[in-house]
C-alpha cells in the first residue's frame, strides 16, 4: 500500500471511530427504551459481596426489607431472616423492617432515607414490583433509580438485591418465559447497576403450570370454595399475599440463589455510574412540617395514643386538622411536590394550589378507607426547578363514601359516625427539591 493511500485508510477509518463513537453517544443520550426481560430464578450480577464477607467473619448485619405488603407480611421477611441467622450463627444479623402495605417505589424514593438509609444497614432487599405493576417504566426507573443512588450515595458498601413477587396476572407473561413489566423495567436498571436479583413469581408460575401450585382456591358453581387437591400448594387467597405455604415457595426461592451467589460474590464498594434515567428522583426526600407553615387549627397528634401511635414508626410528627378552612402553607424549590398523609373513615377533602393555580378537590378517602392507612396526597409534579408556593385547604364538603358505607352497614358494629368528618393528617412534605425555610 502506497503512503498516500496508507494516510487515507487511517483518516477515514479514525473518522469512521469518530463517527461511530458519535453514534453511540447519540444513542446514550436517549431516552432508556423498555423491553420484556427473559425470566430467571435469579441473576447474580455484582453479588452481595460485603454483606457475604461481615456475615462470614461474625460481624454485626442489618438487613432491610424495603416493600409493600408482601413483605409486611409474616412470611418470606421473618423466614429469610431466619435463615441467615442460623446459617451464619456467629453473626449478629438484625432486621429493619421497612414495608409499607399498598406502597410502591414512587414512595418508597422519599421515605428511603428514614426508614432504611439511616438504620445503616448491610443488605436491601427491595420489593415493589407488584406494586409498581400499573406504573409506567419511566416512573419505575425514576423511583427505584433514586433509591439506589441514595443508598451508594450514603454507603458504597451497602449491598442491594431486587425481589419479584407474585400477583394474579403476572402468569401471562412468565407463561411466556419472560417477566411481567415492572419486574422487566427493574431487570434492566438491575442490569445497568449489576444489581443482583431474585424472581420468586417465576417460581410460582413454574409451579402452577406443573399442576402443583394454585393461585387461588377453586370453587364451585355457586361460588363455595373447593378443597385444595392432596400434595398442591394453595398459594393464595386473593392471588397476591401469598399463605404459609406460598411462602415458603418465596423462602426457597431466595435462600437457593443466595447460596449459590455466596462462594462467588466479591466484595468491594460500589461505584454509581451515570444516572440510567436523567431526570431520576434521587434527590426526593421528607420534610416535617413546622408550625410556621399551619393556620392555627392544627395540632400535633400524640405519639402515645390513638393514630399518633399507631403511624408513629413511619410519620413521628403527625399534624391533624378538622374543621374546613385550615391550611398548609409553605413555598419549595423544585419540580414536584406532594404530602405523606394519612387516608381514613373521617379524611375530608382538600384544595390545592400552587402559584395561584389550584386543583379540583382531593378526597382523603378511598374505597379502601374502612380504616386509616399510609398515603400520599399529590399537589404538582413537571413543575420548572424555581421557587413555588404552596397552599392547601381544607374544603366544607365532605367526600362520597358511599363505596366504602354500602359495604360495611350491613355489617355487626357499624356505626355511621364513623364515616364522618373533615379530617387530615399529615406527616411529612414530600419534595423533589428543597422546601424554602423561614
Amino acid at each position: 500500500m502506497s503512503r498516500k493511500l496508507h494516510l487515507w485508510a487511517r483518516t477515514n477509518f479514525v473518522l469512521m471511530g469518530f463517527t461511530l463513537m458519535s453514534v453511540k453517544a447519540m444513542a446514550a443520550e436517549q431516552a432508556p427504551q423498555w423491553r420484556p426481560i427473559p425470566a430467571q430464578l435469579f441473576r447474580q450480577r455484582n453479588g452481595l459481596g460485603n454483606v457475604f464477607a461481615k456475615l462470614k467473619a461474625g460481624k454485626e448485619v442489618r438487613i432491610a426489607y424495603f416493600g409493600g405488603s408482601i413483605t409486611a407480611q409474616e412470611g418470606w421477611r421473618p423466614k429469610t431472616l431466619k435463615w441467615f441467622r442460623d446459617t451464619y450463627p456467629q453473626a449478629k444479623v438484625s432486621e429493619i423492617n421497612a414495608a409499607i402495605g399498598g406502597t410502591g417505589s414512587d414512595l418508597g424514593v422519599y421515605r428511603a432515607q428514614q426508614d432504611v438509609l439511616s438504620h445503616k444497614p448491610d443488605l436491601i432487599f427491595v420489593e415493589f414490583s407488584v406494586n409498581d405493576g400499573g406504573a409506567a417504566p419511566e416512573n419505575i426507573w425514576r423511583g427505584m433509580e433514586g433509591i439506589v443512588r441514595q443508598a451508594w450515595k450514603a454507603d458504597p458498601d451497602v449491598d442491594i438485591c431486587y425481589v419479584y413477587t407474585f400477583a394474579v396476572g403476572q402468569e401471562k407473561s412468565l407463561d411466556q418465559g419472560v417477566c411481567a413489566r415492572a419486574a422487566s423495567s427493574d431487570e434492566i436498571l438491575a442490569d445497568y447497576y449489576g444489581i443482583p436479583s431474585i424472581n420468586m413469581a417465576m417460581r410460582a408460575a413454574e409451579l402452577a403450570r406443573q399442576g402443583k401450585l394454585i393461585y387461588t382456591p377453586h370453587k364451585d358453581a355457586a361460588g363455595k370454595e373447593l378443597p385444595t387437591p392432596p400434595g398442591v400448594i394453595l398459594f393464595s387467597t386473593d392471588g397476591v399475599h401469598p399463605l404459609d405455604a406460598g411462602h415458603e415457595v418465596y423462602t426457597q426461592v431466595i435462600t437457593d440463589a443466595l447460596k449459590q451467589m455466596e462462594p462467588t460474590s466479591q466484595p468491594g464498594p460500589h461505584h454509581l455510574r451515570p444516572p440510567f434515567i436523567a431526570d431520576n428522583w434521587e434527590n426526593a426526600k421528607l420534610v416535617p412540617l413546622n408550625p410556621a407553615m399551619l393556620s392555627s387549627g392544627w395540632h400535633k397528634l400524640s405519639p402515645t395514643e390513638g393514630l399518633g401511635k399507631t403511624f408513629h414508626d413511619r410519620l413521628p410528627e403527625m399534624w391533624e386538622a378538622t374543621k374546613p378552612g385550615e391550611k398548609i402553607t409553605f413555598k419549595f424549590t423544585g419540580t414536584a411536590v406532594k404530602l405523606y398523609d394519612i387516608l381514613g373513615p373521617d379524611g375530608g377533602q382538600v384544595i390545592c394550589t400552587v402559584d395561584g393555580k389550584s386543583n379540583r378537590p382531593q378526597p382523603r378517602f378511598d374505597s379502601y378507607s374502612s380504616y386509616h392507612r399510609l398515603a400520599s396526597l399529590p399537589i404538582a409534579e413537571g413543575l420548572a426547578d424555581t421557587v413555588h408556593t404552596v397552599s392547601v385547604e381544607i374544603q366544607p364538603e365532605q367526600p362520597d363514601r358511599s363505596s366504602v358505607v354500602n359495604v360495611e352497614k350491613n355489617k355487626p358494629g357499624f356505626d355511621p359516625k364513623k364515616y364522618e368528618g373533615t379530617a387530615v393528617r399529615v406527616g411529612y412534605i414530600m419534595v423533589l427539591g428543597d422546601v424554602v425555610q423561614g
